[in-house]
């Protein structure tokens, strides 16, 4: 087990939450210490995927750490050092052109601002809609980022959603191990 600690942050895509936690319990394995943290809509919003309360209850219960949900909460992670990497696992388009443009106005956003502030990596898992459309200019920006590092992605429904593009979840913690070494996990490009 790594002796690393690593933030875990949701956002939206509640039809990804699932393969997230999976991931997270992926992750958990391999890490010794993992900090959950979610959007404030995720932490609000009860959804047809599951309940905010049970899905917070239960990244608590894997990670034995309570949940950031909170920019205030979010905040000291940069000044205090607190993790060695940060996951966004699902990150949505809107947090993709938040990313991509400096707007830090949740509490996924201000971990992300807070952790690159001490020039340590961030792993992205996208999940958006509109990856190949509206999104892909933000995505394309923060590929060229120093300290930013994906989830190998794809299109997950080209026929009938050809914009979309999801990560492939099952490989969240190799490309963590990946992005501890500085280093994109390859191939980028897959069919999750």
């Amino acid at each position: 087990m790594e002796e690393k600690t690593v933030g875990f942050a949701m956002c939206g895509s509640f039809c990804t939450h699932s393969r997230a936690m999976e991931a997270l319990e992926q992750v958990k394995a391999r890490f010794a210490h993992v900090v959950p943290i979610v959007s404030e809509y995720t932490a609000a919003a009860d959804t047809r995927f599951g309940d905010a309360h049970d899905l917070m209850r239960e990244m608590m219960r894997i990670c034995d750490h309570r949940v950031i949900s909170t920019i205030k909460e979010a905040e000291p992670i940069g000044p205090q050092k607190l993790l060695d990497l940060l996951i966004i696992a699902p990150c949505t388009g809107n947090t993709l052109g938040k990313l991509a443009n400096g707007i830090t106005d949740t509490s996924v956003t201000m971990a992300a601002k807070a952790h690159l502030r001490n020039g340590r990596p961030v792993l992205i898992a996208p999940s958006t809609n509109d990856g190949l459309s509206a999104s892909a200019a933000n995505l394309g920006s923060l590929l060229g980022r120093k300290y930013i590092y994906f989830v190998p992605f794809g299109q997950d429904d080209p026929v009938h959603k050809p914009t979309s593009l999801v990560a492939d979840f099952s490989l969240v913690a190799d490309a963590a191990l990946a992005a501890l070494e500085g280093r994109q996990l390859q191939p980028m490009l897959v069919t999750p």
